[in-house]
């Protein structure tokens, strides 16, 4: 159990009687340490304490992990202290969640008990490969992901020895964390093999359950032209049913076998399981049922949710976490300040996403447009190309994670609003 410096300050308070609430938050990735941060800005520490918790001490850079496997980033380059970035005055436990009650406002771990006032629920998913029959059996040995840090270190060792063959890409369900990652682990694929001059020799296949590459009709005919160019193959609407490791082979439910030599998985998405044995979770997936425009809990009273284990009908990706986190933070306030709620999340996604050669395109989108062409962020000038390759575009891609790691997560404001702008985009 490790605690920031401010421990012993804020619980003097407590001993004196002071009337602090306590303000507890679950989770110390992206969407916990941002709003941590933007929250002990804005609370005074003599009214609110802040603690978080997450089991470890390992912030993982996720948009990082894409790189891993093709040796572009290696796991030095995502992997920090969580502590380094947590303001002082917020109160880190490194401890395992175990419960939460939510009638009595307590959350139980596997050393102690932390009462809450408020409570931000910022756990994330997690892969759950053990829900496809017959994944785990070679799981890391001939099935991989790139989702986990350990995953991403064994397919780049994979990868290098991977000379000629069928490596197939399989997106078991929807929804799952980045929809767009899939894409780019293709393109880079392609990419890597021909840099190798191996690309005759493999055979790239995206099996998907959606009916196209994406989930936006724009886009999706925009990244099939892309994947269609560079010769990758696409089976969709694939209802995976197992994965049968020792033949090779995956299994859909009407009977149809895709034979693979490689095989990089996406498996289902599930939320934290204490979520569900704690009846917060909506059902046995594991997330949180949240206002898609407030970020307010529906099913539970002082608790508003963040990030991946939300139900928001948008993407699970970094950029939604930190659009929705400068409107939950808004409401956090004005919540304990017994006003309103404001509905202004408006389901806001920004995403680069790497096509190969050092190229990238980039949506913007919401719940109401789908992405757009135009130039983004500046009208006209851009620098970047919505729903267009650019070079720009990539090395915008290979800054964030300066951004994410200096400016992100630490709290602080950056020049780009929480609404979508139709400002710069082409409508028909």
């Amino acid at each position: 159990m490790v605690f920031s410096q401010e421990k012993t300050a804020t619980n003097l308070f407590c001993n004196r009687g002071w009337n602090v609430k306590k303000l507890v938050i679950l989770g110390a990735g992206c969407a916990g340490t941002m709003v941590a941060n933007k929250l002990r800005k804005k609370l005074a520490q003599k009214e609110w304490s802040i603690t978080i918790i997450d089991k470890d001490d390992k912030h993982i850079y996720q948009p990082g992990l894409l790189f891993i496997p093709f040796g572009i980033y290696h796991a030095e380059d995502v992997i920090r202290s969580r502590s380094e970035f947590i303001a002082r005055g917020v109160n880190f436990v490194i401890d395992e969640v175990v419960a939460v009650d939510t009638g009595k406002q307590v959350v139980e771990t596997a050393t102690g008990q932390y009462e809450y006032d408020k409570i931000i629920v910022c756990t994330g998913v997690s892969l759950a490969p053990e829900e496809i029959p017959g994944l785990m059996e070679g799981w890391q040995k001939v099935a991989f992901d790139f989702y986990t840090l350990e995953g991403a270190v064994n397919l780049s060792r994979a990868l290098r020895k991977f000379k000629s063959g069928k490596l197939v890409l399989n997106i078991a369900e929807f929804p799952f964390k980045c929809p767009v990652a899939p894409l780019e682990f293709v393109y880079l694929a392609d990419t890597y093999f021909t840099e190798r001059a191996l690309r005759d020799d493999v055979d790239i296949r995206l099996v998907t359950p959606l009916p196209g590459a994406f989930t936006k009709p724009k886009a999706s005919a925009f990244f099939s032209q892309l994947i269609e160019r560079k010769n990758i193959h696409v089976t969709a609407s694939y209802d995976l049913a197992e994965v049968d490791c020792a033949n090779k082979k995956i299994i859909s439910a009407s009977g149809e076998e895709i034979d693979f030599d490689l095989l990089v998985s996406i498996p289902p998405n599930v939320g934290a399981r204490f979520l569900v044995k704690s009846g917060v979770a909506m059902d046995e997936i594991g997330y949180v049922k949240t206002n898609n425009h407030t970020l307010k809990a529906e099913q539970h009273e002082n608790m508003f949710v963040l990030g991946d284990t939300t139900t928001l009908p948008t993407s699970k990706a970094g950029s939604v976490a930190h659009f929705s986190a400068e409107v939950m933070v808004e409401n956090f306030l004005r919540e304990i300040e017994g006003e309103p709620l404001r509905e202004d999340f408006d389901g806001h996604a920004n995403c680069f996403i790497e096509t190969g050669f050092d190229k990238a395109a980039l949506i913007d989108f919401n719940y109401d447009y789908e992405p757009l062409p135009g130039k983004f962020p500046l009208p006209g000038l851009g620098p970047f190309s919505l729903l267009g390759e650019s070079k720009a575009n990539h090395w915008g891609k290979m800054m964030f994670r300066w951004v994410y790691w200096n400016k992100l997560i630490s709290g602080e404001e950056l020049p780009l609003e929480a609404q979508m702008s139709l400002a710069g985009k082409v409508q028909d």
